[in-house]
């Protein structure tokens, strides 16, 4: 992706986001030459921030997400099982942007809609050997309660309504009707290793640097804050 389409991604998420009187920390709205302060050590090491991807197709509209990670504990925490063991992300959907088919090897998490239109939710379980089964059922949480759909159904999850998906539940999501502003509430967030899509496709987005970043990417910290 353009650098300076990412830009344009961002400014809008971030007056879509204040749109439904959501107002993000301050680290937010950092510069990238702020985020370089001893002081945001945190922010970079646990990898807040705004997060773009295409997932390798090279077509946002059709295939991505934006995401901005509020807070995260670390996989250290997670496995001595105690301390920040949990995380929180908003998500934005656009109308039939998908977000491809995935599961997580470790991560649980509640997908919330908070805003907007319908968040449709397609499901799969798992086989056996951890691939997704085209055949299984899958039941998953929803506000507390049961439900069991066929493999490939759609959950269709109207504005404050939610559901939990557990290693092995495999997903994938878009909005519909309107754009959705999406909560995620988990265990700690791994990006880099926790991610499997069905079929492979890359997390993160190679940047092609055509103008200066007006925020960096969490993807971007390596490279640029190192």
């Amino acid at each position: 992706m353009k650098r300076s389409a990412i830009n344009d991604i961002l400014q809008a998420a971030d007056a879509f986001i204040a749109g439904f009187q959501f107002a993000l920390p301050p680290f937010a709205h950092l510069s990238p030459d702020a985020l370089r302060g001893s002081d945001h050590a945190h922010i970079r090491d646990r990898r807040l921030g705004w997060d773009i991807t295409d997932y390798g197709g090279g077509d946002f509209a059709t295939m991505g997400l934006a995401l901005f990670t509020l807070r995260n504990g670390t996989l250290a925490e997670l496995q001595q099982g105690r301390g920040m063991v949990y995380a929180e992300k908003l998500l934005i959907s656009r109308v039939d942007q998908l977000s491809p088919m995935h599961t997580h090897a470790v991560k649980s998490e509640d997908i919330i809609n908070r805003g907007g239109g319908i968040l449709v939710v397609e499901l799969f379980a798992s086989s056996p050997d951890g691939h997704r089964d085209p055949s299984l059922p899958v039941t998953v949480t929803c506000d507390g309660i049961a439900r069991t759909l066929p493999a490939g159904g759609k959950l269709k999850l109207a504005p404050g309504e939610s559901v939990t998906l557990r290693p092995g539940d495999w997903h994938a999501f878009w909005a519909e009707g309107a754009d959705c502003l999406i909560g995620e509430v988990s265990t700690v967030n791994d990006d880099e290793t926790d991610n499997i899509f069905d079929p492979p496709l890359p997390r993160f987005t190679k940047v092609d640097e055509d103008a200066p970043p007006w925020r960096l990417l969490v993807s971007d910290y390596p490279l640029h804050l190192a």
